[in-house]
């Protein structure tokens, strides 16, 4: 499953409008053999002719994630610790600021109120969660997960429960990443930053630098995760560690695969598939040999585990800050039905990663429409209608972006 790594240099080549470029392993065309990716016989085999942009709304302060409501509606997190409600995901959409008690967001640095996801059953049950960091009084304590149910008119968002607790922060809102998204059996994922400390992202007991799968109603870990036996309830929540700190989580619609983008050390962001109980080999305490945050050792240090998870995709010397991720699904496509998008802080982009059935990547390109044109890229999120939402995040007036197929 695994396709060799693609340098961004690589993805230069890429930039045409059509987004028609690719690569395969080794540099040449195609697919790993470097023979032309099957065409199918399906709209997955076409092309499209650009991508339409439109501004959904404004205003905002670094919106970290959007959720969609039953009804065509969407819910926006603000990293200050903000709830907003769209009344649509249509251009012009009302935005109506949700009343909730978030005083005790710690908003510091890469830390606030981060990822949402909205339950499954919110038709009947009206809860969403999302991931915070917690700091009652000014004063750093943890990174959770709430769970929150919304009012029948929007306005207002009640406090459920404190549904996981416990994850590593750092004072300094350091590695905060929080990603929830919703698992292929309605479970709750959720990826996780190792807050700068060397010897979280190795250490099992730890909820730090790791993908969590827990029970969306009790936050308790699920009795099929790979470590279940463990005594340590921490660890029974624990999907994959050896993790840096993740941005984003997309679960594939069609194979339930789930997909992991990542900050590397300044190079070498990941692409990641999740295997159960896998090490992705990021030890920057080196076996626990020294107490300060190395940055120098590999993303993914093979040498000294062997047996770690070798990444799909990397951007080898550059960097490109990659954020949050989704699978674009639906014929409107054409070729790029199934591909991952991935929104990229720095890079100021969105990445497009064609995939193979097992989740390797065949090709990579960049839509000119949203290479450079919008700053910072924060969320990636496919909504119920087939078009991806993405979030701006630059400053006090960032956006809320609907990307679909020109056809």
């Amino acid at each position: 499953m695994r396709a060799s790594r693609l340098g961004l240099a690589l993805v230069s080549a890429l930039l045409l409008a059509a987004c028609t470029g690719n690569t395969g392993d080794g540099g040449g065309p195609g697919g790993p053999d470097g023979t032309a990716p099957s065409p199918g016989d399906s709209a997955a085999a076409e092309e499209v002719a650009g991508f339409e942009v439109d501004e959904i709304a404004g205003g905002f302060t670094h919106p970290w994630d959007v959720g969609f409501l039953p009804d065509g509606r969407l819910l926006v997190t603000e990293r200050p610790g903000r709830i907003t409600l769209l009344g649509s995901g249509e251009p012009g959409a009302r935005a109506t600021e949700v009343a909730a008690d978030l005083d005790d967001v710690y908003a510091e640095g890469e830390g606030g109120l981060m990822g949402i996801a909205v339950h499954p059953d919110f038709a009947e049950s009206r809860e969403f969660t999302t991931c915070q960091t917690h700091g009652p009084g000014g004063q750093p304590a943890d990174v959770r997960l709430v769970t929150w149910r919304l009012s029948a008119n929007g306005t207002r968002a009640e406090h459920v429960r404190d549904l996981v607790t416990g994850l590593p922060l750092n004072p300094s809102g350091r590695h905060s990443g929080c990603r929830p998204a919703i698992g292929p059996d309605g479970e709750l994922l959720v990826g996780t930053g190792d807050s700068a400390d060397p010897h979280v992202p190795q250490d099992r007991g730890s909820l730090g630098g790791s993908m969590l799968r827990v029970d969306l109603g009790t936050g308790q870990g699920l009795p099929d995760n790979p470590f279940a036996d463990s005594g340590d309830a921490d660890e029974r929540r624990i999907a994959s560690y050896g993790h840096r700190n993740i941005q984003g989580v997309a679960v594939h619609p069609d194979t339930g695969q789930v997909l992991i983008s990542e900050h590397g050390p300044a190079v070498a962001d990941e692409i990641n598939l999740l295997e159960l109980g896998g090490n992705y080999g990021w030890d920057p305490g080196q076996g626990g040999t020294v107490d300060s945050y190395d940055e120098n050792v590999p993303m993914t240090d093979l040498e000294r585990y062997p047996d770690a998870v070798p990444a799909l995709w990397d951007t080898g010397d550059d960097t490109e800050a990659i954020c949050g991720a989704a699978v674009l699904d639906g014929r409107q496509w054409g070729r790029w039905d199934g591909a991952l998008a991935v929104a990229a802080l720095r890079g100021e982009k969105l990445l497009l990663f064609g995939l193979d059935a097992g989740a390797g990547v065949t090709e990579v390109a960049v839509p000119e429409e949203l290479d450079g044109t919008h700053g910072r890229l924060r969320a990636a999120r496919t909504g119920p209608e087939g078009a991806l939402y993405i979030t701006t995040t630059n400053g006090d007036d960032d956006t809320v972006l609907r990307v679909r197929p020109r056809s």
